[in-house]
């Protein structure tokens, strides 16, 4: 079973969420699992395009109340 990691970047506007989504990835192994809060608007194109471009799994989101929740498996 994979690791998950949850990282809350709630109140972050664009490009930080990315970056720092990045940053997480880089210090986690192939296969785990990081789950994303954000209330920035422009993640619903970032964080799919993002995941895209560095090889990683979106395995989810979905649409909170104030934003949204991605799961990235890295890849």
């Amino acid at each position: 079973m994979s690791a998950h990691v949850f990282y809350d970047l709630k109140g972050l506007k664009c490009p930080l969420p990315v970056l720092k989504t990045r940053r997480k990835l880089a210090s986690m192994q192939r296969g785990e699992e990081l789950s994303i809060e954000t209330t920035d608007p422009l993640a619903v194109i970032d964080i799919p395009h993002f995941c895209r471009e560095d090889g990683h799994e979106l395995i989810g989101q979905a649409k909170l109340d104030h934003g949204h929740r991605f799961l990235i498996r890295k890849g």
